[in-house]
C-alpha cells in the first residue's frame, strides 16, 4: 500500500485473524473479491471487485465502491442506473482477503435487470447431456431503459 493509504501494514497471520487492524490482502491485481448481501433478506446480490481506492471509499461514503476489472475503473453502485448500495454493515474475513457487504439495494443489483446477479439455478444430479440453467427471478427494471444497452 502507499504511504497515503489508510491501511496498516500487513503483519503476521495471527495479526490478519486475530488483529483489530484492518490489513486487507490484495492480489496480484490490487483487487480482494466482494460479495454482496441485502442485508433484511440475506440473500446474495451480486459479486465484484474492489482495490484499496474502492474499499476506502465504501468505507468513509457508507456506499458501495468496486473495481471493474473490464473497464479498469472504480465505479460507485448506481452511478448510472440509480440503483444504488448503502452499505449497512462491511465485514472482512479472516485472512482478510475478501469482503462481505450488507447493504440496502435499490431497485435491482444486476445489470440484466434483475435483483440479483444469481438469478438461475443449476440443476444437479444429472448425468451426461448439457446442463440447462433455470431461472428463478424475473426483471424488476428494463436494463434497455436504463443502460440503453450498455449494460
Amino acid at each position: 500500500m502507499s504511504s497515503n493509504s489508510p491501511f496498516a501494514a500487513p503483519g503476521t497471520a495471527a495479526d490478519l485473524e486475530e488483529g483489530s487492524a484492518l490489513t486487507p490482502k490484495f492480489d496480484a491485481d490490487g483487487l480482494v473479491t466482494c460479495v454482496a448481501t441485502d442485508a433484511a433478506s440475506g440473500d446474495v446480490l451480486m459479486v465484484a471487485h474492489m482495490n484499496g481506492e474502492a474499499l476506502a471509499k465504501t468505507i468513509a461514503t457508507g456506499e458501495a465502491w468496486y473495481y471493474s476489472r473490464s473497464r479498469r475503473a472504480l465505479w460507485r453502485k448506481g452511478e448510472t442506473s440509480g440503483h444504488t448500495q448503502r452499505v449497512v454493515e462491511l465485514r472482512i474475513d479472516c485472512d482478510q482477503d475478501a469482503v462481505w457487504l450488507k447493504v440496502e439495494q435499490v431497485a435491482g443489483a444486476c445489470h440484466t435487470g434483475r435483483r440479483s446477479c444469481f438469478y438461475r439455478t443449476v440443476p444437479l444430479g444429472q448425468a451426461g447431456g448439457a446442463v440447462k440453467l433455470e431461472f428463478r427471478d424475473q426483471r424488476v427494471f428494463d436494463p434497455q431503459a436504463v443502460y440503453g444497452g450498455k449494460g
